[in-house]
C-alpha cells in the first residue's frame, strides 16, 4: 500500500511543479499583459471543449447501448462509469477555476489565465487516461489541474496585497 501512495505522491509533486510552470512560465518568458476580459474567454475555451468531449462520449454510449439508454447506472469500472467520474471531477475543478481565474487574470495577467486553461485541459486528459491505465497518472492529472489553480490563487493574493 505504501508503494502505491509513493507513486501517487510523485504524481502530486509533479502537479505542484506543473502549477509553478503554468503560473510562472508566462511571467518568466516576458509575455505581455493581456487584459482579463480578452484572456478569460480564451482561457476557458479548451476546458469547455473538454467538457463537450466527455459529455458527448457519455451521450453516444447511452444512445447506442440499450442497457443504459434510459439512464440506468453505469456498470462499476466500465469506461462509461469512469467517464462519469471524470466529468464530475472536471465540473468541480472548473467551478474552482471560474471562481479564481478571473482574479488571477486581473492580477497576474491574461497570459497566465490562458496558460492555466491549456494546462487544465492537458491534465484532464492525463486524469482520464490515468483512470483507465494507472493511479499515479490519475494523481498527476488531478494535481496538475488542482495545484495550478491553487498556486495561481496564492501568487495572485501575494501580488495583490
Amino acid at each position: 500500500m505504501m508503494r502505491k501512495r509513493s507513486k501517487i505522491a510523485l504524481g502530486m509533486i509533479g502537479g505542484g511543479l506543473w502549477g509553478l510552470l503554468l503560473v510562472g512560465g508566462p511571467q518568466w518568458l516576458g509575455f505581455g499583459y493581456i487584459p482579463a476580459p480578452l484572456a478569460l474567454p480564451a482561457a476557458l475555451l479548451a476546458p469547455g471543449l473538454f467538457l463537450v468531449a466527455v459529455i458527448g462520449f457519455l451521450a453516444q454510449r447511452r444512445f447506442f447501448d440499450d442497457a443504459i439508454i434510459d439512464g440506468e447506472p453505469f456498470t462499476h469500472g466500465s469506461p462509461e462509469e469512469i467517464a462519469q467520474r471524470v466529468l464530475a471531477n472536471t465540473v468541480e475543478q472548473l467551478v474552482l477555476a471560474l471562481a479564481i481565474w478571473p482574479f488571477v487574470a486581473l492580477t497576474l495577467g491574461g497570459a497566465v489565465a490562458i496558460s492555466l486553461g491549456l494546462g487544465f485541459t492537458l491534465m484532464r486528459v492525463v486524469f482520464w487516461l490515468g483512470y483507465l491505465i494507472s493511479p499515479p497518472l490519475r494523481a498527476l492529472g488531478f494535481a496538475g489541474t488542482f495545484y495550478p489553480t491553487l498556486v495561481a490563487a496564492v501568487w495572485s493574493i501575494l501580488i495583490w496585497v
